[in-house]
């Protein structure tokens, strides 16, 4: 079993520990996260990985971007050689955005997520090994997060016929005949990718990706502008602490009926929770605007069907825009 550092203080950068403050959390969370954020991964997080038909990965394009995309593989694509390590052997498919961001040494973020039971791990690293069919990531953080907001669903691999998947690089939300417009107005589930340039403390700062769920209408769109609550987590802030010193992120929503996959990535604002669009949203503490900068849209490529979700309990507490 790996031991901490003797000197490793705080599993928390500049950017969470700020919004922890902020929030009144600071102390509470500290004494929580040195106790569960570790930098290996336990035995029963090594085996939820390998039995997962699909990782959430966010990674970082050549010109700064983030981004946030799903890899799916029959159960066992995924292993942990150590505790120190997890390998995943998909790389991204054509045109997906994280496709040129998967490289030797930057760092990666990955959740595990078992949407049927409602369960989630995150692992935050950097890529140590790159070869034709998958790479591997050196473990900095691996922690497990609430069941909060995870609408639960049975997926299933249908027998698709192959087919060449619609493909378009967005310029606008409006595009492609209002899809991706539709899709967000649906949503029930989507995944955001955030970062903090690693800098002199590459154990702690890096690339995120979480899960964010409620109820459909939850994420409100306005021409090129997502407006998002945040609801009542985990209090560790990974999302917001990135954006706070680094206001960027990608989002990623799939559409588990379809296949249809939507990434975008722009720059955000954080709200707070007496903003009037916030105050008036049920069960949101604060929030967060996103702005639309480019996307892609990849019709038909989600190998994993399923079909209505059966919401979480916190979800239903939950409003709409």
């Amino acid at each position: 079993m790996l031991t901490r550092d003797p000197e490793f203080t705080s599993p928390f950068h500049a950017g969470e520990q700020e919004v922890q403050r902020r929030n009144g959390k600071r102390d509470t969370v500290e004494s929580v996260g040195n106790r569960v954020i570790r930098p290996f991964m336990l035995e029963q997080h090594r085996a939820f990985f390998e039995q997962l038909p699909f990782v959430v990965v966010g990674a970082v394009d050549r010109e700064g971007w983030p981004w946030a995309s799903l890899l799916t593989g029959e159960p066992g694509f995924v292993r942990s050689p150590d505790p120190g390590r997890l390998r995943i052997g998909r790389l991204p498919i054509a045109d997906d955005p994280i496709g040129g961001a998967i490289r030797d040494g930057d760092p990666l973020g990955v959740l595990g997520i078992q949407l049927e039971t409602r369960r989630r791990n995150r692992v935050n690293g950097r890529v140590s090994a790159l070869s034709e069919v998958g790479f591997t990531l050196e473990v900095d953080q691996s922690f497990g997060n609430c069941p909060k907001y995870i609408q639960a669903r049975d997926l299933i691999y249908p027998e698709i016929e192959p087919k060449a998947p619609r493909v378009q690089a967005l310029g606008s939300l409006r595009e492609l005949d209002g899809k991706p417009a539709a899709l967000i107005a649906e949503a029930d589930t989507f995944f955001v990718s955030s970062y903090m340039p690693a800098g002199q403390n590459p154990a702690k700062e890096g690339v995120d990706v979480s899960h964010r769920g409620g109820r459909p209408g939850f994420v409100r769109l306005r021409g090129e502008t997502l407006t998002i609550p945040d609801f009542r987590g985990n209090n560790y802030f990974n999302t917001l602490g990135n954006f706070l010193l680094n206001p960027l992120a990608g989002l990623v929503f799939p559409d588990f009926m379809s296949g249809n996959l939507l990434f975008v990535t722009g720059t955000v604002e954080l709200l707070e929770g007496a903003h009037p669009e916030i105050a008036s949203f049920q069960g949101a503490e604060r929030g967060w605007r996103f702005n639309f900068q480019k996307g892609v849209w990849l019709e038909g490529v989600l190998p994993l069907r399923a079909g209505p979700a059966d919401h979480s309990p916190n979800t239903l507490l939950t409003g709409t825009w």
